[in-house]
């Protein structure tokens, strides 16, 4: 499949420093992102560590495993590299003071043929525009969202908490981590945003799904995000991937946004 790719971070107007990191590996329809945590730098060492390591580990195995790999097979491979993420990061933070408590969000999209295994730790997202209808692929390991699914708060309400950086579950953090993974069909057309919380926290879905169907190139359309990301406030890092199907998309056959679904 010959996918369109574009990616970018930004710092933001509120940092100093930039904690996101992305990776892409063209070749095995590879892509990753990471949003860091921690004192110092020590964000940005943890999201450098993730993406560099899992697109060389996971792009190696993917290279020599080639198309014949089950996707039963890729989990597993994929399960593996994250988890020596962690290792690496962990030990890291354990053996550097100044790295101490650090960790980060994930996000791995690995494209195969007519299908699409997504796997996330963290708050990171991974969306999908489908015939001009967004739809959230990720569910966010997080506090925030655990209140929700609770009923104690609602999504209104949770746009205005104060809890919304307190992730449940993160790389490095501890000596083991479990990686979420989903798979999904890829259709013609189809358009995949990946982001870090400083695009996802500052722009609603709507406002999403208008700027990515307001721009032909994904260049344009990465661009425009970060920038009304910052426009409305830019209060941390942002991070970008954006990965297109080849192909025209079928009409929509119902409204713009869906609430995700497993």
């Amino acid at each position: 499949m010959n996918l369109e790719y574009f990616s970018a971070t930004d710092t933001g107007r509120a940092r100093s420093n930039n904690e996101d990191s992305v990776a892409l590996d063209e070749t095995s329809a590879l892509a990753v992102l990471a949003d860091g945590m921690g004192g110092y730098n020590a964000g940005e060492v943890a999201s450098g560590m993730a993406t560099g390591f899992i697109k060389t580990e996971l792009g190696r195995w993917l290279l020599e495993a080639g198309s014949n790999a089950t996707d039963a097979e890729v989990r597993r491979a994929m399960d593996i590299c994250v988890d020596n993420a962690n290792r690496a990061i962990f030990n890291a933070a354990n053996a550097n003071p100044q790295y101490a408590g650090m960790g980060t969000t994930l996000v791995v999209a690995l494209f195969r043929g007519t299908r699409v295994l997504v796997g996330h730790v963290g708050d990171s997202r991974a969306y999908r525009l489908r015939s001009n209808r967004l739809m959230q692929m990720t569910r966010d390991h997080s506090l925030l969202q655990e209140q929700i699914d609770a009923g104690l708060i609602t999504p209104e309400q949770a746009s205005f908490s104060a809890n919304k950086n307190l992730v449940t579950r993160a790389v490095g953090v501890e000596d083991t981590v479990l990686l979420e993974i989903h798979q999904h069909e890829v259709h013609p057309g189809d358009l995949y945003l990946i982001c870090s919380d400083g695009l996802s926290d500052m722009l609603d879905d709507e406002s999403l799904s208008q700027l990515l169907q307001g721009y032909d190139s994904l260049e344009e359309a990465g661009q425009a995000l970060i920038a009304a990301a910052n426009e409305a406030g830019g209060k941390d890092n942002i991070a970008v991937v954006l990965v297109r199907a080849p192909g025209s998309p079928a009409a929509a056959s119902r409204s713009w946004w869906a609430p995700f679904r497993r």
